[in-house]
């Protein structure tokens, strides 16, 4: 089936296609603060190398956070968009993000993999997935708030770090196993199009409207508000975040 798959999570976006031939093409765009202009053209430029349009899309999937939150929530309103003017149904998907970098570097052979990003103030997101493709993933630890030390009883085959040194430099003393750090670790759409009907892998989105990606943890705007006020900032409809 043809499918689209687009990863705004960090501040490299990435988007990839997967023709009815099976053929995947990918392009991305590193820089911050570039999605909202960016991600359109960069998909109408996959559509028309590959010779297709978007009313020719069957498939849909989005690496759902944890991430950065403008990213995150330009990459859900599309999505939202896209199956809402989809005239014959369009099929949407998520995973998170940490479950794609995960895929995307597991070896082929398979193993356990620790995937940690940075959630500043000196934390980390982090999950683990044991990793045996095409029979399947198991989340070992879905994605979470975590610290160095709360990891201490992970026992990964490969560590995939987005951090800053200090904390990375601190798990590759507590783990001897391959690293992948900087910008290999990144996430790609490309390892997203391959989690879709895998057992473990992206999920389907049943409810759309109800369906929000997973930040993590408030905007830096919204917990500094937070704090200052010293109760949870409200929706426009009332309702407490």
């Amino acid at each position: 089936m043809i499918a689209l798959a687009l990863d705004t999570t960090t501040d490299r976006l990435s988007v990839a296609l997967r023709g009815a031939d099976g053929a995947v093409l990918e392009r991305t765009l590193a820089g911050a603060r570039q999605h909202a202009a960016a991600l359109l053209p960069l998909i109408a430029g996959l559509l028309d190398e590959a010779g297709i349009s978007l009313a020719d899309v069957e498939q849909v999937a989005i690496a759902d956070g944890p991430g950065g939150f403008t990213g995150l929530r330009v990459g859900a309103a599309l999505v939202k968009a896209l199956v809402r003017s989809a005239p014959d149904g369009l099929a949407a998907f998520s995973a998170s993000t940490l479950m794609v970098r995960a895929v995307g570097l597991a070896p082929p052979g398979g193993a356990r993999v620790l995937v940690v990003t940075s959630a500043l103030r000196g934390e980390l997101y982090a999950a683990s997935y044991q990793i045996a493709l095409p029979a399947g993933i198991e989340t070992a630890m879905p994605p979470r708030l975590a610290t160095v030390e709360s990891l201490r009883h992970e026992a990964p085959d490969l560590l995939v770090a987005d951090a800053p040194e200090k904390l990375v430099d601190r798990l590759t003393d507590q783990f001897a196993v391959p690293l992948v750090r900087g910008s290999a670790s990144l996430p790609r759409a490309s390892a997203l199009l391959s989690l879709i009907g895998v057992p473990g892998g992206a999920t389907p989105i049943a409810h759309l409207d109800d369906w929000e990606p997973t930040y993590g943890r408030p905007a830096e705007a919204q917990a500094r508000w937070e704090a200052a006020h010293g109760r949870a900032l409200s929706d426009p409809a009332g309702n407490p975040r």
